[in-house]
Protein backbone atom coordinates (compact mmCIF):
# COMPACT_ATOMS: atom_id res chain seq x y z
CA UNK A 1 0.00 0.00 0.00
CA UNK A 2 1.05 3.53 -0.96
CA UNK A 3 0.80 6.08 1.77
CA UNK A 4 1.31 8.88 -0.03
CA UNK A 5 4.01 11.42 -0.32
CA UNK A 6 5.67 12.33 2.77
CA UNK A 7 4.98 15.64 3.99
CA UNK A 8 7.68 18.43 5.36
CA UNK A 9 6.65 20.87 7.70
CA UNK A 10 8.20 23.73 8.06
CA UNK A 11 7.88 25.03 11.61
CA UNK A 12 6.93 29.21 12.12
CA UNK A 13 8.25 30.57 15.42
CA UNK A 14 5.11 30.77 17.29
CA UNK A 15 5.05 26.54 17.11
CA UNK A 16 8.17 26.51 19.56
CA UNK A 17 7.76 30.24 21.40
CA UNK A 18 3.88 29.14 22.13
CA UNK A 19 4.56 25.71 23.38
CA UNK A 20 7.26 26.50 25.29
CA UNK A 21 5.36 29.55 27.30
CA UNK A 22 2.33 27.11 27.51
CA UNK A 23 1.59 23.74 27.01
CA UNK A 24 4.55 21.97 26.31
CA UNK A 25 7.24 23.56 28.34
CA UNK A 26 10.85 22.18 28.22
CA UNK A 27 10.50 21.01 31.48
CA UNK A 28 6.84 20.10 31.52
CA UNK A 29 6.37 18.04 28.03
CA UNK A 30 9.70 17.10 26.90
CA UNK A 31 7.82 14.69 24.43
CA UNK A 32 6.97 17.47 22.36
CA UNK A 33 10.75 18.41 21.54
CA UNK A 34 11.90 14.82 21.69
CA UNK A 35 9.39 14.27 18.44
CA UNK A 36 10.65 17.53 17.19
CA UNK A 37 14.11 16.29 17.35
CA UNK A 38 12.99 13.11 15.82
CA UNK A 39 11.08 14.06 13.18
CA UNK A 40 13.67 16.37 11.74
CA UNK A 41 15.70 13.58 11.35
CA UNK A 42 13.31 11.90 9.45
CA UNK A 43 13.40 14.14 7.27
CA UNK A 44 10.05 15.40 7.77
CA UNK A 45 10.31 18.81 9.61
CA UNK A 46 12.59 22.17 9.75
CA UNK A 47 12.63 25.48 10.11
CA UNK A 48 14.78 28.14 8.76
CA UNK A 49 17.42 30.45 10.00
CA UNK A 50 15.76 33.69 10.35
CA UNK A 51 13.18 31.76 12.43
CA UNK A 52 16.64 30.48 14.50
CA UNK A 53 17.36 34.07 14.96
CA UNK A 54 14.07 35.39 16.29
CA UNK A 55 13.87 32.80 18.81
CA UNK A 56 17.74 32.67 19.86
CA UNK A 57 16.66 36.74 20.59
CA UNK A 58 14.65 35.71 23.76
CA UNK A 59 17.73 34.22 25.93
CA UNK A 60 16.36 31.87 27.57
CA UNK A 61 15.30 28.09 28.02
CA UNK A 62 13.80 27.61 24.83
CA UNK A 63 16.86 29.53 23.21
CA UNK A 64 19.34 27.44 24.54
CA UNK A 65 17.72 24.49 23.15
CA UNK A 66 17.51 26.21 20.28
CA UNK A 67 21.40 26.70 20.08
CA UNK A 68 21.72 22.94 21.13
CA UNK A 69 20.09 21.40 17.59
CA UNK A 70 22.49 20.61 14.53
CA UNK A 71 23.10 23.69 11.84
CA UNK A 72 21.30 22.20 9.65
CA UNK A 73 17.67 22.14 11.45
CA UNK A 74 17.09 25.70 10.22
CA UNK A 75 17.36 25.92 5.97
CA UNK A 76 19.16 28.71 4.51
CA UNK A 77 16.78 31.22 3.28
CA UNK A 78 19.14 32.65 0.85
CA UNK A 79 18.99 30.51 -2.13
CA UNK A 80 18.04 31.51 -5.57
CA UNK A 81 14.59 29.76 -5.67
CA UNK A 82 13.54 31.34 -1.90
CA UNK A 83 15.17 34.74 -2.69
CA UNK A 84 12.63 34.94 -6.09
CA UNK A 85 9.88 33.80 -3.82
CA UNK A 86 10.38 36.60 -1.09
CA UNK A 87 10.34 39.14 -3.74
CA UNK A 88 7.45 37.95 -4.97
CA UNK A 89 5.94 37.91 -1.48
CA UNK A 90 7.40 40.97 -0.70
CA UNK A 91 6.10 42.65 -3.82
CA UNK A 92 2.63 41.52 -3.01
CA UNK A 93 2.36 42.81 0.61
CA UNK A 94 3.59 46.51 -0.50
CA UNK A 95 1.18 46.12 -3.13
CA UNK A 96 -1.90 45.41 -1.14
CA UNK A 97 -3.38 48.84 0.06
CA UNK A 98 -4.98 46.58 3.03
CA UNK A 99 -1.78 46.68 5.41
CA UNK A 100 -0.50 50.05 6.57
CA UNK A 101 2.76 51.13 5.97
CA UNK A 102 3.81 49.92 9.37
CA UNK A 103 2.53 46.88 9.05
CA UNK A 104 4.03 46.30 5.90
CA UNK A 105 7.69 47.29 7.11
CA UNK A 106 7.35 45.20 10.39
CA UNK A 107 6.34 42.03 7.95
CA UNK A 108 9.67 42.58 5.74
CA UNK A 109 12.08 42.68 9.37
CA UNK A 110 10.69 39.64 10.19
CA UNK A 111 10.68 35.77 9.22
CA UNK A 112 7.39 35.34 7.88
CA UNK A 113 8.04 36.45 4.16
CA UNK A 114 10.60 34.34 4.37
CA UNK A 115 9.47 31.35 5.83
CA UNK A 116 6.67 31.89 2.82
CA UNK A 117 9.23 31.92 0.56
CA UNK A 118 11.20 28.96 1.42
CA UNK A 119 7.86 27.03 2.08
CA UNK A 120 6.40 27.96 -1.28
CA UNK A 121 9.51 27.08 -3.18
CA UNK A 122 10.51 23.70 -1.53
CA UNK A 123 6.74 22.53 -1.44
CA UNK A 124 6.18 22.85 2.40
CA UNK A 125 3.60 23.11 4.75
CA UNK A 126 3.41 25.79 7.33
CA UNK A 127 3.11 25.25 10.48
CA UNK A 128 1.57 28.14 12.51
CA UNK A 129 -0.55 29.22 15.40
CA UNK A 130 -1.87 32.49 13.74
CA UNK A 131 -5.12 32.57 11.78
CA UNK A 132 -6.23 34.41 8.57
CA UNK A 133 -7.51 37.95 8.98
CA UNK A 134 -9.31 38.88 6.52
CA UNK A 135 -9.88 42.61 7.28
CA UNK A 136 -6.68 43.33 9.36
CA UNK A 137 -4.52 46.47 8.39
CA UNK A 138 -1.89 46.53 11.72
CA UNK A 139 -0.04 43.68 10.80
CA UNK A 140 0.74 41.26 8.12
CA UNK A 141 -0.58 37.69 9.09
CA UNK A 142 1.35 35.08 7.84
CA UNK A 143 -1.85 32.44 6.54
CA UNK A 144 -2.67 35.73 4.74
CA UNK A 145 -0.02 35.28 2.27
CA UNK A 146 0.48 31.39 2.37
CA UNK A 147 -3.46 31.52 1.25
CA UNK A 148 -2.20 34.42 -1.46
CA UNK A 149 0.57 32.60 -2.77
CA UNK A 150 -0.92 28.67 -2.51
CA UNK A 151 1.26 27.89 0.21
CA UNK A 152 -0.36 24.82 2.36
CA UNK A 153 -0.70 25.56 6.39
CA UNK A 154 -1.61 24.14 9.45
CA UNK A 155 -1.60 24.55 13.06
CA UNK A 156 0.55 22.49 15.55
CA UNK A 157 -1.80 19.91 16.40
CA UNK A 158 -2.69 19.13 13.04
CA UNK A 159 1.06 18.46 11.90
CA UNK A 160 1.34 16.47 15.45
CA UNK A 161 -1.58 14.52 14.01
CA UNK A 162 -0.41 14.00 10.53
CA UNK A 163 2.65 12.33 12.14
CA UNK A 164 1.23 10.39 14.42
CA UNK A 165 2.68 11.74 17.11
CA UNK A 166 1.01 10.42 20.47
CA UNK A 167 2.09 11.95 24.27
CA UNK A 168 1.23 8.87 26.57
CA UNK A 169 1.88 9.71 30.42
CA UNK A 170 2.33 6.50 32.68
CA UNK A 171 2.51 6.54 36.56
Amino acid sequence: MNAGPRKLFALDANVFITAHRSYYALNLCPGFWDSLVHYFNEGRILSIDRVRDELVGYQDELSDWVENLPADWFAPSLEETVTDAYRDVMSWVYANVQFSPQAKDDFSRGADGWLAAYAGAHDCIIVTLEAYQQNVRRRVPLPNVCDQFGVARMNTFDMLGELGVRFDWRP
